[in-house]
Order: structure tokens, then C-alpha cells, then sequence
């Protein structure tokens, strides 16, 4: 499995509104691109998406931007990356039971197991972090709160 760039480059949106909103003000897009080195217009095609599923919000005018719709702890990397990507399993048997099986070899399959145990892992993984654990990790790399170049990877 490999998350796309859309994937990518949202979580990394995400996590830089969470870091930089900490004081509940808004971040413009064009901040944003400049600080992940990324297309503002990209960025504005994710964060409609974004915005469309209620994870961030916006505010017009000279102070306005985006910022997180709730606390960066009710974010995990999972729903992010679910809500850009669609479901996160290797296989499309991955996330199947029996009862909504992919194919017709599915009640006999050696391998069925193996898929489901490396979706449940992956699960396991991305919905064991937050928002709020990668902001700390962030202050944790870069205590200045200014890192040449940004730290956000992906």
C-alpha cells in the first residue's frame, strides 16, 4: 500500500494548522504553502476536502485563514488519511468478512488472513496517533518553533 501524495500533503496541512493556530487564529493558505513548500493551489483543492468533511474552518478578511474545527486530540491520522484516501486495507478482502466476502474464493482462501491482519495492523497504527501526539513530536524536533527547512515530511 502507498498513500498518495493527496494523503501525504494533507496530513502535513493538517499538522501545520495545528501547530500554527495554537493561539486559536487562522493561517492563510499561501502561509501555509510557503512554510510546507507546496502549491497553494493544491493546498486549496485538500483543504476544501477538508473543510467539506468539518476538520477545518475558515474565516474571510485581512486576519482570516484556516484552522482546526476541533482539538487537535480528536484527530487521528487515520481519519485523515481515510477521508483523502478511501479505505487504508492492501487488498479490497483486507477489510471483508465473511458475510460481505470480495470474491468468490474467499471462504476457501489460505491468504484472506494475512490481508486482514496487515489492515487490522495498519489500522492499529494510524489511529493510534493523533494530531496533538505529532504537535508535540513537532516541538520536540524544532523547540524554536522555526525549522529551515520545515520538518513536515511526505
Amino acid at each position: 500500500m502507498k498513500i498518495s501524495t493527496k494523503g501525504r500533503y494533507a496530513l502535513r496541512l493538517m499538522v501545520d494548522l495545528a501547530v500554527h493556530t495554537e493561539d486559536g487564529g487562522y493561517a492563510p493558505i499561501r502561509s501555509i504553502a510557503e512554510r510546507q513548500e507546496l502549491s497553494d493551489k493544491y493546498l486549496e483543492q485538500l483543504i476544501a476536502q477538508l473543510s467539506r468533511a468539518g476538520f477545518v474552518c475558515s474565516a474571510r478578511g485581512a486576519q482570516g485563514g484556516y484552522r482546526l474545527s476541533r482539538d487537535p486530540a480528536t484527530y487521528t491520522v487515520g481519519d485523515i488519511l481515510r477521508l483523502m484516501e478511501g479505505d487504508l486495507a492492501p487488498v479490497a478482502c483486507g477489510g471483508n468478512s465473511a458475510s460481505d466476502p470480495c470474491c468468490g474464493r474467499y471462504d476457501n482462501c489460505a491468504t484472506v488472513e494475512v490481508w486482514q491482519q496487515l489492515s487490522a495492523a495498519i489500522n492499529q497504527v494510524v489511529d493510534g496517533i493523533t494530531l496533538a501526539d505529532l504537535v508535540r513530536r513537532y516541538h520536540e524536533k524544532c523547540p524554536s518553533g522555526t525549522c529551515e527547512p520545515p520538518i513536515f515530511g511526505g
